[in-house]
């Protein structure tokens, strides 16, 4: 008898502004979609630049997400049965965001990230380069 094992991994969508990162991140969570996976989207409360409850790419693609304003509310939702989950604009949550990334991934769950690597000091963003 074969057993499977899934187990989880975490993906990370750097680059600088509008470098197309929201873009790749909806089109990575459409697949798993279109592959029949759960899939749950978070993204900062602070941006609300196209819309309070979606991510939206520049060029207009839209998913829903559900807005939190820390990290730490991501573990107050039941994903026990989600596959895949997705954080967009990474670097405008604390430092908690690394230790809960690796949780879910180590939960079992695909979990993919975009934000940007550095700030407009050209300092890295620890929240995506950790």
């Amino acid at each position: 008898m074969y057993e499977t094992y899934h187990s989880g991994w975490i993906e990370c969508i750097t680059g600088s502004m509008f470098s197309g990162k929201s873009e790749e991140l909806i089109r990575r969570l459409r697949r798993g979609i279109y592959a029949k996976q759960k899939v749950v989207v978070f993204k900062p409360a602070i941006d609300d630049r196209y819309h309070k409850e979606k991510v939206v790419s520049h060029n207009g693609n839209a998913i829903e997400a559900i807005n939190i304003s820390k990290a730490s509310e991501i573990m107050t939702h039941d994903l026990t049965n989600v596959d895949v989950i997705g954080i967009d604009e990474v670097q405008f949550f604390d430092d908690e965001i690394v230790s809960i990334v690796e949780k879910l991934s180590a939960d079992g769950h695909r979990v993919i990230v975009a934000g940007l690597d550095m700030d407009l000091g050209a300092n890295r963003s620890n929240q995506c380069l950790n």
